[in-house]
């Protein structure tokens, strides 16, 4: 690194920590990071007890310094739609996540890839998680209510709709984005794995289709009810 790159680098860190400096700023940081998904101005003031005018221009100041990033949410009422904020990649976790774990998701990544691991080996693997993340539901939880508890605590943002013999959840947020445009193939299959093994261990349903993001956005599943 170049002492022109390393001094640009310095400027960006500093902006970074002026940015939270600020206790409001902190505040907001604080209640974003603790989030598993995306949260709208009104829903930050609200929790935090504050005028969304107030938390608006704190927001901005810290997506224009990298520290949040945002995205327009269409699921709401016909017109303008409301934007969501979240942590941007990379911003500092502040302890509420330890910063290896990003590192070590990458690492056994390439792993899999340089292994030539396959459809078969992520499938199961999945499955096998789905399957140990459905063991403590109570018996008599419909399934469709149960997937939609776990994504949504995994941090997925799932947004269900009901037909007459299916559901489909789409997942309004992608907690693995990151490595999920970098390898689809194996992060996506993971978490079709991880859906199907749950479904399966729930019963009552099973999935028949999962769409992901090489197909289009938001990615779904949909699952037909036995």
């Amino acid at each position: 690194m170049d002492g022109e790159t390393f001094d640009g680098a310095a400027r960006a860190r500093l902006d970074l920590l002026k940015a939270l400096g600020d206790n409001t700023r902190y505040a907001i940081y604080l209640e974003l990071a603790r989030s598993p998904v995306p949260l709208a101005t009104a829903e930050v003031a609200d929790t935090l007890g504050l005028h969304v005018n107030t938390v608006r221009p704190h927001l901005e100041r810290m997506r224009e310094v990298g520290l949040l990033e945002v995205a327009p949410d269409h699921r709401g009422a016909p017109g303008r739609p409301q934007h969501r904020y979240s942590i941007a990649p990379g911003a500092p976790s502040l302890g509420l996540e330890p910063p290896t774990f990003r590192a070590l998701s990458r690492m056994l990544l390439g792993v899999a890839a340089r292994a030539g691991a396959g459809a078969e080996e992520v499938s199961a693997a999945g499955r096998e998680e789905g399957a140990a993340e459905a063991a403590p539901v109570p018996d008599g939880v419909p399934c469709a209510d149960a997937l939609v508890e776990l994504l949504a605590r995994l941090g997925f943002d799932p947004t269900p709709v009901e037909d007459d013999d299916t559901t489909t959840v789409g997942f309004a947020h992608c907690p693995f984005r990151e490595l999920a445009e970098a390898n689809p193939d194996l992060v996506c299959g993971l978490h079709r794995g991880l859906v199907e093994g749950f479904v399966e261990r729930i019963g009552g349903a099973e999935v028949v289709s999962f769409g992901t993001l090489v197909d289009r956005a938001p990615c779904r599943v949909t699952l037909a009810h036995r």
